[in-house]
């Protein structure tokens, strides 16, 4: 028995990482974590032609894994984004998550939120995927209120992470700020990003609101649904 881990993209050493980071949830469970690499595509997705590519590539891997593993008990699609999962759901057969929509679901379970990521071109098209998911504060009062992107992506970020960390920590601090007084401050922040799995706990803290690693919100999903 098996999970499955498919990183839509192209890096290899990435889904090693991110397989280490979710197999330590599986310890004495008797169900193994495996990890899949797009064949095509972005090293990095940070842009709607990379992210539409990146949907053809987790099809193409997801059929290559079953045929040499067998099919896994649920997915994981491991970018802040989703691409390709409503077209996984389609086919697969078993559940399919993807890390942008576990963190946001985990996050408005606690209340309105905000998301603080990599790469200027995310900010509209996770707006986009929270109001498909309904997760949008326009439609519901427990919603995303604020996407704060920095404007380096994702895999800049984790080539510099003394300064990345910096960035990031000063970003959550100043997009909970900026909500504070309104009529719906935040109650919890989200940490998009592959790349950036893990680093939540390393962030400098954020007043008065919980912080959502992407990447720890899609293992606790993955387990959840993997083991009775």
């Amino acid at each position: 028995m098996h999970v499955l881990l498919l990183n839509p993209n192209t890096r290899a050493d990435l889904t090693d990482e991110l397989v280490a980071l979710v197999a330590p949830s599986f310890q004495d469970t008797g169900v193994a974590v495996r990890g899949a690499t797009a064949p095509f595509g972005a090293d990095y997705i940070a842009s709607e032609q990379t992210y539409l590519i990146a949907a053809h590539a987790v099809l193409d891997a997801w059929h290559a894994h079953v045929q040499q593993h067998g099919r896994p008990l649920a997915v994981l699609v491991a970018c802040f984004g989703d691409p390709g999962v409503w077209a996984l759901r389609e086919v697969a057969g078993v559940p399919v998550m993807g890390l942008a929509e576990a963190a946001m679901r985990e996050a408005e379970a606690i209340g309105p939120f905000a998301i603080v990521t990599g790469g200027a071109a995310w900010g509209p098209m996770l707006e986009r995927l929270a109001r498909g998911l309904r997760l949008h504060g326009e439609q519901t009062p427990r919603g995303l209120m604020a996407v704060h992107t920095v404007a380096a992506s994702g895999g800049a970020l984790r080539a510099a992470p003394d300064q990345a960390l910096a960035e990031l920590s000063s970003a959550c601090v100043d997009v909970v700020a900026a909500q504070a007084h309104r009529a719906r401050p935040l109650d919890a922040v989200i940490l998009g990003g592959a790349a950036l799995g893990g680093w939540a706990s390393r962030l400098a803290p954020v007043p008065s609101v919980p912080v959502i690693d992407s990447v720890e919100a899609g293992a606790r999903w993955l387990r959840r649904v993997a083991v009775a």
